[in-house]
């Protein structure tokens, strides 16, 4: 299938009502309004393909943006080709759920967030933050450094309360994921989440908002969660 067609499947796809809920998250035109689980019976006829998936991201239209990164192939992708990526996610929901999850499928992913997260520029911090997660969510604990993932921890306590609105829901949720399915640092993370409380946050319609790694830690620990790595990171 080429872009022409692609697109073209999207549009008979999309929903007024998904579109709505996306426009309220904070995505904008053009956008069709295609729900993740309608795109699946396209992903699977076209499966990874990297040359589409560039071509359909630069559209600028959030639902050929976010299909991008489902058929996108992260072997074959650039630190450039990420930079680029961020460098059009205008919302969380193209920097963290997009560009951060094809990003978790690369060799490079921890260099790469770590650069975002120093960025001070709000979703790239986020995205950085939310690449973590879905790592920590998924690879074995042995692949990190206990040292640097405690680091990130003690960063997140002295910086949330500060940091910009969509950066502080990455962090807040680093601090669940390192407690959830990061096991070496589970009692330092619920220490953390204790020390942090509640986060206020803004959303996109200006409505205040507390987020409670705590509260979720519980929750999680209550139901026996912990030690859960997902298998894939994408659908």
């Amino acid at each position: 299938m080429d872009l022409e067609m692609v697109m073209q499947e999207l549009e008979a796809l999309g929903k007024e009502r998904t579109k709505k809920i996306y426009q309220s998250n904070g995505a904008h035109e053009p956008l069709f309004g295609v729900a993740t689980g309608a795109m699946k019976p396209l992903f699977r006829k076209i499966k990874r393909n990297q040359p589409l998936a560039e071509e359909l991201y630069a559209t600028g239209n959030y639902d050929a943006m976010y299909f991008a990164g489902m058929i996108a192939d992260p072997k074959v992708m650039t630190e450039k080709d990420f930079e680029r990526w961020i460098d059009r996610a205008y919302f969380y929901m193209l920097s963290d759920y997009v560009v951060a999850v094809t990003l978790a499928e690369t060799d490079v992913a921890q260099e790469v967030a770590d650069r975002w997260i120093a960025s001070d520029i709000e979703l790239k911090m986020s995205a950085g933050w939310s690449c973590y997660c879905w790592l920590l969510g998924n690879r074995p604990d042995g692949e990190f450094s206990e040292e640097k993932i405690a680091a990130m921890l003690d960063l997140v306590a002295s910086t949330i309360h500060d940091a910009p609105e969509r950066t502080k829901y990455a962090m807040n949720n680093f601090i669940y994921t390192v407690g959830v399915s990061y096991l070496p640092l589970h009692e330092k993370a619920v220490t953390i989440a204790k020390e942090v409380g509640p986060v206020e946050v803004n959303d996109n319609n200006n409505k205040t908002k507390f987020l409670n790694a705590s509260v979720n830690l519980q929750k999680a620990i209550d139901k026996e969660q912990l030690g859960f790595k997902r298998k894939y990171v994408r659908c």
